[in-house]
């Protein structure tokens, strides 16, 4: 079959030839998850594989071809970004809802006695193609692993990252590499093995002290890590490491190949010896690299709390990031509130203020994700993204919802604050009066130490719940050091399953999210991040409350005062009075005069 480059294809074509060759090689199933063989949360091009096939750019879906069937699962967030991006193009949005089939049981129903499902092994996880395999089996269909169509199918393919790797020094790298990698060995002999290896890019960045810029918004680098008893063994182009970088790695232990030795380093490894996985993290395709005789042990990367558990240094650092991230948003909202009056101002334009504003501050990186700028109706879909062919001009009366962060050499930011543009309705104020209580109840929470993460979820929805309303999302999520502004093991969702591994801890930081979006009208979400700390030894044990990191003014021109409470009141005064002192210091003029003006007590 003759093909040339599928830039400028519709999807109608590309999912011709892609069906083309599934005939040929007797596929009945294509599945594309949005994955790549780290499985990251955003994706370099290079593994974008099903925005490529599907045309449609949300950065979570599953696509399934057939013969006469195509089908992307998406959940509520990007419906109706899904129902615009795949129309006409013969792909069926299919809703992920509770108690309705997922891409997998899909599968599983649909798949007759004899069927091949195939995907590219080297971006599944080990456990989902473990669960497919079982669901195929009661059908007797197979899934198959080591093909992948998109290196034929897809010419025009954009080629794997280059950008160079760096260290993240001191003082912001607070922690030591050699006493990482200590801490780490000693885990893993604790687990009974003699390897670890490490996919996930985070884990990576964060126990090597590097970083790069390979995928949006995180500061990290396509990699693998393996790690035995005296080796650890960093796996990445050899052209993006310079010498001196590879020589101070040497001279701790730390031996550097290039990305493509991954697998003939697993095959080295002796029969008879134990490889510690996540079978979560780790791909089915890498794993098919180790001989017969090697076995696994699965279990969380210990990396994985490690980085979650920040130390007082980092936490020291990650207090001055969050001045700096306000002394940004304040001097960013003092503008806004000037160019009302005589700009045109849009979605677009908070984007680049915003972006602006924070460049200007010190020890800068980049945003930690895309900014959402979100007015009236659009701020109802929670991951709504304003783009040149599509977004509001903001004008007249309601609500502007802008979520948006920044990545500091010495922390991540996530805030979200809600803007009132002319007279906001009753109803937008009680939204937002109702959520502003949820995120006061959970962060002014005292709680057993290793309550696990999802139970904390209804003290924020309880306000929310008094009056029966509800938000899809979770509540909150982890957050990284100058790393990932989505991490685990903790998570803040009554959705999310409550494992041992969600524990909370001392030292994470987490986010408070509550929210409420009505669908063709507005959505409210406020946001602040948290850090988890001790507080206090008694009776009943050791219990944890929560050092609000982020340092911005809640606008109470959206907030009904009359319906807070007297502890409510005291919170939201308590909390302005210590943004207007660490961050007054950082401004001057018309922003220093704005976070006077709205910090006053209530």
């Amino acid at each position: 079959m003759s093909l040339t480059p599928s830039a400028h294809f519709p999807v109608s074509e590309r999912l011709r030839q892609t069906r083309a060759i599934m005939q040929r090689e007797g596929i009945d199933a294509l599945l594309v998850p949005s994955a790549d063989p780290h499985l990251s949360e955003y994706l370099p091009e290079h593994w974008q594989a099903r925005q490529w096939l599907s045309g449609f750019h949300g950065s979570v879906g599953t696509l399934i071809v057939t013969a006469d069937f195509a089908g992307l699962w998406a959940d509520s967030r990007y419906w109706e970004q899904a129902q615009v991006e795949l129309a006409g193009s013969g792909i069926e949005l299919v809703k992920l809802m509770a108690g309705q089939p997922g891409p997998l049981d899909w599968l599983g129903l649909h798949m007759p006695a004899g069927a091949t499902v195939a995907v590219d092994g080297a971006v599944m996880a080990v456990a989902a193609a473990r669960q497919l395999r079982e669901k195929l089996q009661h059908t007797g269909a197979s899934l198959r692993t080591d093909i992948d169509l998109f290196a034929e199918v897809w010419l025009d393919r954009p080629a794997l990252p280059e950008q160079a790797v760096y260290a993240h020094l001191p003082p912001h790298a607070a922690r030591e590499r050699a006493e990482k990698l200590k801490a780490l060995r000693d885990q893993i002999r604790s687990q009974g093995a003699q390897w670890h290896l490490l996919a996930t890019l985070d884990d990576i960045a964060w126990l090597f002290d590097l970083r790069g810029s390979d995928v949006p918004y995180n500061p990290v680098f396509v990699a693998f890590a393996l790690i035995g008893e005296g080796t650890a063994t960093l796996f990445t182009a050899l052209s993006r490491v310079d010498p001196t970088l590879r020589d101070s790695l040497s001279d701790e232990g730390v031996d550097v190949r290039d990305y493509t030795e991954i697998g003939a380093a697993l095959a080295a490894i002796p029969a008879g010896e134990k490889l510690l996985i996540d079978p979560a993290r780790v791909t089915v395709g890498i794993i098919e690299n180790l001989t017969t005789g090697v076995s696994l042990i699965e279990a969380l990367n210990p990396t994985t709390l490690s980085k979650s558990r920040k130390t007082a240094k980092e936490a020291e650092h990650i207090r001055h990031a969050m001045e700096q991230d306000g002394a940004a948003l304040c001097e960013f909202f003092a503008w806004l509130e000037a160019a009302w009056a005589g700009e045109r101002i849009t979605e677009l334009t908070i984007d680049e203020q915003l972006t602006a504003a924070r460049a200007r501050r010190p020890n800068f990186v980049s945003l930690s994700f895309s900014t959402i700028a979100a007015f009236n109706a659009n701020g109802a879909m929670p991951h709504y993204r304003a783009t040149e062919k599509a977004h509001a001009v903001i004008e007249g009366n309601g609500l502007l919802l802008i979520d948006s962060g920044g990545q500091y050499l010495g922390g991540t930011t996530d805030i979200t604050r809600m803007v009132p543009v002319g007279t906001p309705t009753a109803d937008q104020k009680a939204d937002c009066t109702r959520v502003l209580k949820g995120m006061i109840a959970l962060s002014r929470a005292t709680f057993p130490k290793g309550i696990l993460s999802p139970l904390l979820d209804a003290i924020a929805r309880a306000p929310i719940w008094a009056d029966q309303v509800d938000y899809g999302h979770g509540t909150g999520h982890g957050v990284g050091y100058f790393m990932n502004v989505h991490e685990g093991p903790q998570v803040i969702a009554y959705q999310a399953p409550a494992t041992p591994q969600t524990a909370m801890l001392p030292g994470m930081i987490t986010s408070i999210e509550p929210g409420t979006y009505r669908p063709g009208r507005w959505g409210v979400r406020i946001e602040n991040l948290v850090l988890t700390r001790e507080a206090g030894q008694g009776d009943f044990g050791q219990f944890l409350n929560f050092e609000t990191l982020t340092l911005c003014p809640i606008d109470t021109r959206c907030i009904d005062i009359p319906q807070l409470s007297t502890v409510e009141r005291q919170w939201l005064n308590d909390y302005h009075a210590e943004v207007a002192r660490r961050v007054a210091p950082l401004l001057a003029n018309a922003p220093l005069e704005w976070l006077r003006e709205r910090t006053q007590p209530i």
